[in-house]
């Protein structure tokens, strides 16, 4: 018997996670790290579990059995196949699990399951519709580094590459090349650590349109 219904919206930023009873009534919320799929799917699993965790002790419910739970979820990185897989065969016993992208699950969210449009734009960035006749459209959402245009990875990759530049002399430096070869070391060889060590994760913000 179903008693509680999670839901999931995992990034490469952070994932949130929304705890309600069986009949729809909001009981907690709760954050942890990021859980895209490109992180790995254990990680992915092991932050999910984190956050309904903290959200469970929030609604002081205990630990119910993951069989009293329905899940659905909406998370990067479910556009390879390979990697929705090897996600939903690693289920650790949900009563019900529903995958689906977090760009999927942001419109059906931002529109109530009705026709509308959003673009988000965060780590990544996709764009995505329902239209009047049930059908969908999407644009971008193919991922780190070869799409995810105006994303904060994809704006990180261009800022990096013109410092760079800079550094070697091919184009002039102004304030912004300064700034960021300061906030990455100060020089060539501390450029190249950060480089080394610089994760993928940027602040995600979105834009709606009805």
């Amino acid at each position: 018997m179903i008693e509680y219904l999670i839901g999931v919206d995992g990034g490469g930023t952070g994932t949130r996670v929304r705890l309600a009873s069986a009949n729809g009534v909001e009981l907690a919320q709760a954050s942890a790290g990021p859980s895209g799929l490109s992180h790995g799917i254990q990680n992915a699993w092991t932050t999910i579990m984190q956050a309904i965790g903290e959200a469970c002790a929030v609604a002081d419910i205990g630990s119910p059995p993951l069989s009293s739970m329905a899940i659905g979820l909406g998370l990067a990185g479910v556009h390879n196949k390979e990697w929705a897989a090897q996600f939903v065969a690693s289920d650790p016993g949900f009563a019900a699990l529903v995958l689906g992208t977090d760009g999927f699950s942001t419109l059906m969210g931002a529109h109530g399951g009705e026709p509308g449009a959003i673009v988000a734009i965060g780590t990544g960035s996709v764009g995505e519709a329902m239209l009047e006749d049930g059908s969908k459209v999407e644009v971008g959402g193919w991922g780190f580094p070869a799409g995810d245009e105006a994303s904060g990875a994809w704006m990180g990759l261009r800022a990096l590459n013109h410092i760079e530049q800079v550094i070697d002399g091919r184009v002039a430096g102004g304030a912004f090349a300064r700034e960021v070869i300061e906030a990455c070391g100060g020089s060539r060889d501390a450029v190249q650590v950060w480089l080394g060590r610089a994760p993928t994760r940027r602040p995600m913000r979105a834009w709606r349109a009805s």
